[in-house]
C-alpha cells in the first residue's frame, strides 16, 4: 500500500477524497467508490500501487489517439478498479474487479521497472489504460515523472472524471489524452455510469486550455445515446469549446457485460454522426471498431488530401511535410507527431 495523494483528514478519523469528482467521503476501514482507495485509521492508502493486472505493447492508434505520434508504439498498463459503474464497460473483468471478486491481486512493479519495459520494447509512451487511470493516479504519477525524464512521452485514457486538482499535480508529465465522451445527456451517465456530465465537459475544457493533447471517444449505443440531436450537440460543444481540430472517435458498439440485450450498432448510425460532425465543423472525425472502413483515415480538411492511410491499428502511410501542412495545400494538421 502507498498513501494516497489529494485527500483530506476529517473529524472522526474519516476521509474525504479529492482525487476525483465523487468526492467520497470515507469512513475507517472503508474505500471509495472506485473499491482501491482505503481509509486506515484516518489515512488514506492505495491499494493498487504498483499492483500491475493488465500490461501490453499497442499501437498509440488502439488507445485511440490518431494525431498523437502516429504509427509508434505504446507501452500500455492498468491497475484493477474504476471509479465508474458503466454497465456496458469492455473490460469489466478488471475494472470491477474488487467489487465483483473482491481483493486487490496484480504483479507488483515499480516505476522504475515499467519506464525500464517501456525503454527495451522501444514504445514512444506509456499509456495508462485499460481501467481508469485516475484510481492508480499514485503509480501513474511516479511512472509518468520518470519517463519524462527517460524521453517518453505519458497518455492517460480515461473518463475524464478525475479533479482539476489532479489534472494539475500530473499536467506537466501528461502530453496526451483520450477522453471518453459517452453521452450528452445527465441522464445517461446517472444511469449507465453511476456519475454525471457536467464535471467532464469541464475537465475537457481544462485539459485542452492546459495544453494536453485531447482526442474524445463516443461509443454509440443504439437507442441509448444515438439520437441525432443529442449527437448533434455533442459536436458543437467539442467545435465550440474545444476547436474543430479536436478529433472525434464515433466507436461501434457491441453488447458485453450488463447491456447484452441491446444490438450492436449499425454502420448506417455511425455514418449518420459522422455526417453529423462534418455538417457542424469538425475537422478530424474517425469511426472505430469497424476495420478497413475510409473513415479511419486522416485526410486534409481544406482539400481533402489523404494525410494518413490506416487499416485498423495499423497506419500504412503519412503524407504531411516537415513543417506538418498538407504536401497538397498547406493547410496546417495539428498534432503531436514528434
Amino acid at each position: 500500500m502507498r498513501e494516497a495523494l489529494l485527500y483530506e483528514r476529517l473529524e472522526d478519523k474519516k476521509v474525504k477524497c479529492n482525487l476525483c469528482n465523487h468526492h467520497c467521503i470515507i469512513y475507517p476501514n472503508h474505500t471509495g467508490i472506485c473499491g482501491v482507495r482505503k481509509n486506515e485509521e484516518g489515512v488514506l492508502f492505495s491499494l493498487v500501487y504498483g499492483k500491475i493486472i493488465a500490461e501490453h505493447l499497442d499501437p498509440i492508434e488502439k488507445k485511440p489517439l490518431y494525431h498523437f505520434l502516429p504509427g509508434s508504439w505504446s507501452y500500455s498498463i492498468a491497475t484493477v478498479g474504476c471509479n465508474f459503474r458503466c454497465s456496458f464497460c469492455q473490460n469489466f473483468e478488471i475494472s470491477q474487479y474488487p467489487h465483483i471478486y473482491g481483493g486487490i491481486p496484480g504483479k507488483l512493479t515499480s516505476p522504475k521497472d515499467i519506464v525500464k519495459i517501456a525503454k527495451a520494447q522501444r514504445a514512444k509512451s506509456i499509456s495508462y489504460t485499460y481501467t481508469e487511470p485516475t484510481i492508480f493516479f499514485e503509480f501513474a504519477y511516479d511512472c509518468a515523472k520518470l519517463a519524462e525524464k527517460e524521453g517518453l512521452k505519458n497518455v492517460f485514457v480515461s473518463n475524464g472524471y478525475m479533479t482539476k486538482e489532479a489534472i494539475d499535480y500530473i499536467k506537466p508529465y501528461l502530453h496526451g489524452i483520450n477522453v471518453d465522451l459517452k453521452a450528452f445527456r445527465e441522464e445517461f451517465y446517472k444511469k449507465f455510469c453511476k456519475a454525471k456530465l457536467q464535471p467532464v465537459l469541464d475537465n475537457l475544457k481544462y485539459l485542452k486550455s492546459q495544453g494536453i493533447w485531447v482526442e474524445i471517444t463516443t461509443l454509440i449505443i443504439p437507442e441509448e445515446n444515438d439520437d441525432p440531436a443529442e449527437l448533434r450537440e455533442l459536436a458543437n460543444f467539442i467545435k465550440n469549446e474545444l476547436g474543430p481540430d479536436v478529433p472525434w472517435h464515433i466507436s461501434r458498439f457491441f453488447p458485453h457485460y450488463q447491456l447484452l440485450d441491446k444490438p450492436y450498432t449499425p454502420e448506417e448510425t455511425l455514418l449518420k454522426a459522422y455526417y453529423i460532425g462534418k455538417e457542424v465543423g469538425l475537422y478530424y472525425i474517425y469511426i472505430g471498431n469497424v476495420p478497413g472502413n475510409q473513415y479511419e483515415n486522416t485526410y486534409c480538411p481544406k482539400c481533402n488530401h489523404l494525410i494518413i492511410e490506416r487499416y485498423g491499428f495499423r497506419v500504412l502511410k503519412i503524407d504531411l511535410k516537415p513543417d506538418l501542412t498538407c504536401p497538397n495545400c498547406g493547410f496546417f494538421i495539428n498534432g503531436v507527431w514528434s
